[in-house]
């Protein structure tokens, strides 16, 4: 049985919303360790009937609603860490730690799945099974969901898993997603060629590992483009380059960092040991050797079928049928709820967040440092977090 009026109800609880949303956002926390930001959702949910679970390697939080009877069992998540960069957004309740932004919509998170948490206590016990949610700290590249499914925070597993992120350039209130991959997973590449440095005006007596290195770049994008198929989108990008230390001196090394982005484990594997292969393959027949670290980030994000069908009905009830788009491809980000959906059914969607009326296209992405958000959208993602959890507990993914 689907609810169409959760929006209305959303709209009921926005202050408190907002309200949660903006304390975050105004003490932005980074990594694993968020207490401020955990104290301020225990206080906001304080008077709900929550289960709390905190502890292990992280500040990280569930919480256990439990309906009138037992039942299936559904997560919600939410992360709640920012990004070490400046805001520059001039709104009154910006980053009051500089060097800090909730640049990702982290706060927004937060606070939906708070709201989320208010609407269904509020309906308990009309249902049967239970709810977790997830409060999750050091998703920015700290691997957070994996330390707490490490720690037993989500133990038992859920029997299915649902999350929102926000894009404050797509249209106001609308819920996008797609079955399949649905962001990259995410490598970092750490290449060292090591030769024998001297004057530059006798290269003859060296082994200069620049030729090597530039090599090497032009190798890999070329391997990118003639070694995968385009369908299975790859992305290999080369950002930092260093090696010598004046005009006349040749180093003895040369360092490349990057990052890989691939949509499949199989892809994934097959690029690392290619960067390998064609690394030391050029270093030798320069008479040089190479070292390459491959530091591994979030797997790819694999959305349920059956998971994204749920969503969309829930958002087409719940929102209106304009308020549902199918993304016609993957998004090369990477995202660490992926570690929780290796194990357990489920989803991640995207909520827009634009102004409402303006040209969406122009508006600042995540990570910009005057992202803006329109926060009378937040409803519209407590309202499809708190269906998506009414829906499977009612229906499974029937």
């Amino acid at each position: 049985m689907l609810h169409p009026d959760l929006l209305e109800s959303a709209r009921h609880l926005s202050d408190r919303i907002v309200a949660l949303r903006r304390a975050i956002h105004a003490e932005p926390e980074l990594g694993l360790q968020t207490p401020k930001t955990s104290a301020k959702v225990r206080q906001a949910l304080e008077h709900l009937p929550l289960e709390w679970k905190e502890g292990g390697s992280t500040t990280g939080m569930v919480a256990t609603l439990k309906g009138a009877k037992p039942g299936r069992r559904v997560l919600l998540r939410g992360d709640m860490d920012a990004l070490p960069m400046p805001e520059e957004t001039g709104l009154e309740f910006a980053s009051t730690i500089a060097g800090r932004m909730h640049a990702c919509g982290h706060d927004t998170h937060t606070a939906m799945l708070a709201g989320a948490a208010e609407l269904l206590a509020q309906k308990s016990a009309e249902f049967a099974g239970e709810v977790q949610f997830m409060f999750q700290p050091g998703e920015e590249g700290f691997h957070g969901a994996r330390y707490m499914l490490d720690d037993g925070l989500i133990d038992p597993l859920p029997d299915a898993a649902f999350a929102l992120h926000i894009m404050p350039n797509a249209p106001h209130g609308v819920i996008a997603g797609r079955a399949g991959a649905l962001m990259a997973a995410a490598d970092q590449i750490d290449i060292t060629v090591t030769g024998k440095g001297g004057h530059a005006s006798m290269p003859h007596d060296t082994l200069d590992p620049i030729p090597a290195a530039a090599q090497i770049i032009t190798a890999l994008q070329s391997a990118v483009t003639r070694r995968f198929n385009a369908a299975d989108a790859v992305v290999l990008t080369i950002t930092q380059l260093e090696a010598g230390t004046a005009h006349n001196i040749i180093p003895n090394h040369a360092t490349m960092r990057g990052t890989m982005r691939t949509l499949s484990p199989q892809n994934r594997l097959r690029l690392q040991q290619l960067v390998r292969q064609i690394a030391s393959g050029i270093a030798q027949a320069h008479g040089m050797e190479a070292e390459v670290t491959v530091t591994e980030g979030f797997p790819v994000t694999i959305c349920d079928e059956r998971a994204v069908a749920l969503g969309r009905t829930v958002a087409e009830t719940a929102l209106g049928e304009a308020k549902w788009r199918d993304l016609p491809a993957p998004i090369m980000g990477a995202e660490d709820f992926a570690y929780l959906l290796e194990k357990v059914p489920g989803a991640m969607f995207f909520l827009g967040v634009a102004q409402e009326g303006d040209d969406w296209h122009q508006c600042c992405g995540i990570h910009s440092s005057r992202m803006m958000v329109d926060e009378s959208a937040l409803p519209h993602g407590t309202a499809t977090l708190a269906g998506c959890a009414l829906q499977f507990l009612e229906c499974g993914f029937a």
